[in-house]
């Protein structure tokens, strides 16, 4: 991973994500219910409290002295102790389904393996892997054949939709601002439903 990612707004959290592809992974998956750039944080967090992010150590690791160190003030997540929980289970998963590697989820693969792929980790809708596979397009250039169409929206090339898309300061406002855009629509629809 050459690539210098701006997701966390954090040059030491950052990085990191631009190094360590499990890191990218783990920031993903925190990506929810927490504001996106903090999100991204927490693999670094993880790191300088557990000393590494070796998905066999964090997956081997005391489940309630890890879900300490998640939780600790300030902590990973929003819900630290959760989100501790489905670190070490995505860790197992790239333990025992991908030797430790978190690259073979999407290397020698097509778009929509990784997609499949992706789903089938703990904490992983289809949604969230969706997004995750155009981040991995997009700023990464994993881009098999088909990787647009395999993704969808999230995949379009100029879109402000989501993480995939958070380049720099600005990017994150532009995703910040079509989110909200976004929630404002669904509720205008459900309101609408409902009368």
């Amino acid at each position: 991973m050459a690539t210098s990612l701006r997701i966390a707004q954090d040059e030491t959290a950052d990085e990191l994500l631009s190094t360590d592809p499990f890191a990218l992974l783990l920031g993903m998956l925190l990506d929810q219910q927490f504001p996106m750039e903090r999100a991204f944080a927490g693999p670094a967090k993880v790191k300088e409290r557990f000393g590494n992010l070796d998905p066999a150590q964090i997956a081997d690791a005391d489940p309630e002295a890890f879900a300490d160190l998640c939780a600790t003030p300030p902590a990973v997540h929003r819900y630290g102790r959760s989100m501790a929980g489905r670190i070490q289970a995505v860790a197992a998963v790239v333990r025992d389904e991908y030797d430790g590697d978190v690259t073979r989820i999407w290397t020698d693969a097509s778009a929509k393996e990784i997609v499949t792929r992706l789903k089938a980790l703990p904490g992983f809708g289809d949604q969230k892997a969706r997004i995750f596979a155009a981040l991995l397009g997009k700023q990464l250039g994993v881009q098999p054949d088909g990787w647009r169409e395999a993704i969808g929206p999230y995949a379009e090339d100029g879109s402000r939709r989501s993480v995939a898309d958070v380049t720099d300061e600005t990017s994150l406002q532009e995703v910040r601002d079509y989110k909200k855009a976004a929630k404002a629509q669904a509720k205008a629809v459900k309101a609408t439903k409902g009368s």
